[in-house]
């Protein structure tokens, strides 16, 4: 089934291959601009009161701090090691003293512990996030053109990985998921991911070996399959296996990319080599 679903998409006009992808991107594009990911405490600024202890709720804790009108998010959250806890997170001019008192008129044995991040540090983290991403793009952008030396290829190439990443953050945005420096770091993995396929589709159309180009599409796309699929199995048991706040955003922010990914490598990028090719043929 899925050997006559690929057939079908080699035999495709590519300006149909080219188009639908686009349509999703312009829609990420709109999702974006009008509903951007919230930016996490450690992007942003604010104050995380944690609670530690074992009968600590945090349905209760937040009910008890909307109460006094506190304009809080709590949650439960779990380390690496498997140890739960409760996070409450505000912005900077909360008064936490009263958060704290009121947490312990709730729960007197609960062990809390608290850290802000200010405006400047909460500042510089923004700024040195755009500059690896910027810097991240730059660097796989030359290596790209290093690579193929041909416009074309490469822009398309470079415009997947944008793509998967501007998929990833509308599905972000949807989702509800913070953007932190967590998620950023998941970003900037997917552009090796995005990068890794392109390349052997690229290479497998434009230095075939194969009598057609749908040969060459069919046979990258085996081997590209196959690889992306793994990664998704494997990031999909530790999506669900984990038990670390921090592993879970990662592992499902690469899984968005990794899924806009499929679309856009064999898609979009195999579109315009084929128009391409196509072109370049005819001269």
């Amino acid at each position: 089934m899925l050997e006559n679903t690929l057939k079908k998409l080699a035999a495709t006009d590519p300006k149909k291959m080219i188009t639908y992808p686009l349509i999703v991107f312009l829609v990420a594009v709109l999702i974006l601009a009008i509903h951007f990911p919230n930016l996490g405490t450690d992007l942003k600024g604010g104050v995380v009161v944690t609670l530690h202890g074992e009968n600590v709720d945090a349905k209760e804790v937040e009910g008890l701090l909307k109460q006094e009108n506190f304009d809080v998010v709590v949650r439960e959250v779990k380390s690496i090691t498997g140890d739960a806890k409760v996070e409450i997170r505000a912005s900077t001019d909360v008064n936490v003293q009263r958060i704290i008192e009121l947490v312990k008129s709730k729960y007197p044995d609960v062990m809390i512990s608290q850290t802000q991040f200010g405006p400047s540090l909460s500042r510089t983290a923004q700024e040195q996030s755009l500059k690896a991403v910027s810097l991240a793009f730059l660097g796989m952008a030359v290596v790209v053109f290093l690579f193929f030396r041909v416009p074309v290829p490469s822009l398309t190439v470079i415009f997947s990985a944008f793509s998967d990443m501007t998929i990833a953050l509308a599905l972000m945005s949807i989702f509800g998921l913070e953007l932190t420096q967590a998620t950023i770091a998941a970003l900037l993995m997917l552009i090796g991911y995005s990068v890794d396929s392109n390349i052997l589709l690229t290479t497998k159309l434009l230095r075939r070996k194969e009598d057609t180009v749908e040969d060459a599409y069919f046979s990258a796309v085996s081997t590209g399959f196959t690889m992306s699929t793994t990664t998704l199995g494997a990031l999909a048991s530790l999506w669900i296996l984990s038990q670390a706040e921090v592993i879970d955003m990662i592992a499902i922010v690469l899984i968005f990319g990794l899924l806009a990914d499929f679309m856009n490598t064999w898609i979009l990028n195999a579109g315009v080599l084929r128009w391409y090719i196509q072109r370049g043929e005819k001269r």
